[in-house]
């Protein structure tokens, strides 16, 4: 998970909760040209750094709308508890102590992933008092527990897909081979083939020139053989705390390691990733609460299924638990956290096709939006993907909108035409609400 210190409109559907995600953005293609895939026959807004799917109509007339591409849905082959449970959605701290497992259910997490050494019978123990689900190595111990409903999924080894360590003082060798990962995954799933197995990978899937995959730097063609090895992939990228000027303060790189997965995975696995809330090993640097929403809003327009928060703190000190520790910070999770499993059955919900037009005043700050509908009431979430100043308008395709509300922001806005508009400053993430015929 941490790193070695030295090391528009597009539209993307997948199963029930499928993404639509509209970029307005105008003049910004322009500035930094479009490169034909001869591959794929679509635009790579390369300069976004998102890489997103883009028709070639997109950026006409600074105006941009939804699209979307039809995929199969892949047939689990794993117990569907609690994956069709509507109220859940998994959001999972990385590799923490059981002993904190209260305090992070009060802050909103539902889940642990990794188990230090584990799992023991201990740490089960404990998991199952405070009523916190995991998931975890399917070592000795789990494999006595394969009755525990608190196990969630199973695991493969973090990363991978980076140069694996030869021993203190050895350096690196290269990565696991993809075809290790899907023989392990055949193992794993004969034992239980009742849960997902889960992959998380490094930094590469976001970034190609990240030197920590070794001989394979720059090797992308690598990822849809990894992650041919489980049911859902999960990768980590933190761009407000990263060394290195070509990730630093480049939030939408969590973006696009989220499309990049999902395009990899031909739309048919389920896709997580990890946020940052902590310096990690940047002791001059660490994400402003604002910065941890945008990525979380960013993940999820884009097509992200689960969320998995990495607290620890390795520089000026070590902390493990260090969001714990952090009341400024602990606040704002708590407050995400807690609307996004208020927004669970919708976020679980189908995405809508054409359901928005957007269009700026500021065509160098983006914004992604994906639109839902849910129990009668129609749900726009939109995301700056980059800092700075935006008068942004939202034309509805549903009729009879007449007011939405801004969720958790205490203000309505009036919809007029059906349109409204509204400002977005530095990394703002904003969510709409509106009835049809509302008053």
């Amino acid at each position: 998970m941490p790193y070695p210190s030295a090391k528009a409109s597009t539209s993307l559907e997948w199963r029930q909760d499928k993404p639509a995600v509209v970029f307005a953005a105008g003049a910004a293609a322009a500035e930094c040209g479009l490169e034909k895939s001869l591959a794929s026959g679509v635009a790579l807004l390369s300069c976004w750094g998102l890489k997103p799917i883009l028709p070639f109509t997109a950026f006409l007339l600074n105006l941009v709308s939804c699209s979307a591409i039809a995929t199969p849905a892949e047939a689990r082959s794993y117990n569907s508890k609690p994956w069709d449970d509507p109220q859940f959605f998994p959001i999972a701290v990385w590799l923490q102590n059981p002993a904190n497992a209260g305090r992070y259910k009060q802050a909103g997490i539902n889940t642990y992933i990794g188990l230090w050494r584990g799992p023991t019978e201990e740490q089960l123990q404990a998991l199952k008092k405070a009523g916190m689900r995991v998931i975890c190595s399917q070592n000795e111990v789990a494999r006595k527990h394969l009755d525990n409903p608190a196990i969630l999924a199973w695991m493969h080894d973090d990363e991978p897909d980076n140069a694996q360590s030869l021993g203190e003082g050895k350096g690196y060798g290269p990565p696991v081979l993809p075809e290790k990962i899907i023989e392990d995954y055949g193992r794993m799933r004969s034992v239980d083939s009742t849960r997902p197995v889960v992959l998380n990978l490094g930094q590469g899937v976001a970034w190609d020139d990240y030197f920590g995959r070794g001989t394979r730097t720059r090797h992308p063609e690598d990822y849809p053989q990894y992650i041919q090895g489980c049911d859902i992939v999960s990768f980590d990228i933190y761009p407000a705390v990263h060394d290195q000027k070509a990730v630093a303060g480049k939030l939408w790189y969590v973006a696009n390691g989220v499309e990049r997965l999902l395009r990899w995975g031909g739309e048919k696995k389920m896709v997580w990733n990890c946020l940052e809330c902590t310096h990690i090993s940047n002791p001059d640097r660490k994400p402003t609460p604002r910065e941890v929403r945008a990525e979380a809003w960013m993940s999820l327009i884009h097509g992200s299924q689960g969320l998995i928060y990495f607290v620890h703190q390795f520089k000026p000190t070590f902390r493990e638990a260090a969001l714990l520790d952090d009341p400024q910070m602990l606040e704002e999770v708590t407050r995400l956290n807690r609307q996004i499993t208020e927004l669970a059955p919708v976020l679980k919900s189908s995405s809508l096709e054409n359901e928005v037009k957007v269009s700026s005043t500021n065509a160098q700050i983006p914004v992604a939006v994906m639109a839902k509908k849910h129990s009668d009431q129609l749900y726009i979430f939109a995301v700056a993907m980059r800092s700075g100043q935006n008068r942004v308008s939202f034309q509805l395709k549903t009729p009879g909108v007449s007011l939405v509300e801004v969720l958790g922001e205490n203000r309505t806005l009036p919809v007029k035409d059906g349109a409204f508009d509204d400002s977005f400053n530095d990394w703002d993430a904003h969510l709409y609400r509106g009835r049809a015929g509302s008053q």
